[in-house]
């Protein structure tokens, strides 16, 4: 590895380390709606085309982890996680907000209700994206889904 090589990697790290230390845990899905109207305006902009939602969707109400300050391709986004309060494995929402707050994208999986133990959620999950991402960003969602300990 030669010593340009080296330092870009490093610079990257250090951008990407620099980004989740400005944005981690000071944001909820749950909550940022109504805390900037340019998040509301983007999210709001993705579910006027979308049918079907449930009302937790649509207002991004339900239980809510800590937002992320993620990079990916040069792009960065605050991707965060959301579950529906009463089903919260079965029903759950990962949603990425372009850093800029102009778009917004998200993947909606649903389990069945009663799933047994002994059967992979990943088998049996129904999978929707919302927003239509790019490739880049499905992946990234895909992988905070994949990041869960009760995934395979």
């Amino acid at each position: 590895m030669t010593i340009k090589t080296l330092l870009a990697a490093l610079m990257l790290g250090g951008s990407a380390a620099a980004l989740a230390a400005d944005t981690d845990g000071q944001f909820r899905l749950n909550e940022l709606l109504s805390s900037d109207p340019v998040y509301q305006q983007s999210w709001q902009e993705l579910v006027e085309d979308e049918s079907r939602l449930p009302e937790w969707v649509m207002n991004l109400s339900g239980l809510a982890t800590p937002m992320l300050g993620l990079e990916d391709d040069g792009d960065k986004y605050l991707v965060g996680q959301l579950c529906e309060e009463q089903n919260c494995f079965n029903q759950r929402l990962y949603v990425a907000f372009s850093w800029d707050k102009e778009d917004a994208y998200a993947l909606y999986v649903q389990l069945p209700d009663g799933l047994p133990t002994d059967k992979a959620p990943s088998q049996h999950a129904s999978l929707r994206w919302l927003g239509d991402p790019d490739e880049a960003t499905q992946k990234l969602l895909l992988e905070q889904l994949k990041s869960d300990p009760n995934w395979y």
